[in-house]
């Protein structure tokens, strides 16, 4: 008989795949909001021993994501943890599901979309197959393998430097191939906003974002609510910019109405 979650199986390490992976997530966003902690918190955060919390701290050392010491672990820059993909993906899943689906509303058979290498970006293309035919042109490595098959999606695949932390292709080459296209509507994200501003932390990303923009026709914000109000090193586009913002119930009603005074604004329900 087929286990029907093969997620829940148990493991030697700290329970069921899925209940190690959640916790592993709640420690590494503790840990990132208050910049270190000892082992003895984590323990009391999440309930298990110490034994599964230094498994767990290992492991998340060894996946690039947190620097352990002896006694504790510390936040990497936010430079880094903030570019890694396997982070981002994991990460507010809930909310990002939800702009997803409200910013698939805007998709109508026949569009050209753009995707940037968002892991916001990635849940609309889980969503686009449904919607095809469709042209879809992205840099996200993420994004071609869900669309690859579906049988109503013409993909264009965007290329450049492979860059391992966003498992995406940037540089020169890849924002010459994307000032090639005009498409419909882009959907991108970034690291952070204030009511008036965006920002990214890498002005590679930065550059490759701006050239997205001026490609396409409509442009759509995608943004959770862990990244505002919240400036980040670079700044990469005015709210005014974007024709559209799509950010999750979870957002400060005064940064949503602010905003709106900037672009049309949506709150989509979890």
């Amino acid at each position: 008989m087929r286990d029907p979650d093969p997620m829940s199986k148990e493991t030697p390490s700290g329970g069921s795949t899925r209940s190690r992976t959640i916790r592993q997530q709640r420690i590494t966003d503790y840990v990132i909001s208050r910049g270190s902690a000892s082992a003895a918190e984590l323990v009391e955060l999440t309930g298990v021993s110490l034994m599964t919390v230094h498994r767990d701290l290992d492991e998340l050392a060894r996946r690039g994501l947190l620097r352990k010491y002896r006694g504790g672990v510390s936040a990497l820059p936010s430079t880094v943890f903030e570019s890694n993909e396997e982070y981002r993906r994991a990460a507010h899943v809930e909310a990002k599901a939800a702009i997803a689906r409200r910013a698939a509303e805007l998709v109508e058979p026949g569009m050209s979309v753009m995707l940037d290498d968002s892991t916001t970006a990635l849940e609309v293309a889980r969503l686009l197959p449904e919607v095809g035919p469709l042209t879809v042109a992205t840099n996200y490595l993420g994004a071609i393998d869900v669309l690859k098959r579906a049988d109503e999606i013409r993909l264009i695949c965007i290329g450049g430097d492979y860059f391992g932390t966003h498992d995406s292709f940037n540089g020169m080459d890849c924002i010459e191939a994307v000032e090639r296209l005009t498409v419909d509507m882009v959907f991108l994200s970034t690291s952070s906003m204030t009511p008036t501003m965006t920002f990214h932390q890498e002005p590679e990303i930065v550059m490759v974002k701006r050239a997205m923009m001026g490609a396409a026709r409509t442009r759509v914000l995608l943004m959770d609510s862990s990244k505002m109000p919240r400036p980040a090193l670079h700044r990469l586009a005015p709210l005014s910019d974007y024709h559209r913002l799509i950010v999750d119930a979870g957002s400060p009603e005064d940064l949503v109405e602010e905003a709106r005074q900037h672009t049309e604004t949506d709150v989509a329900p979890w």
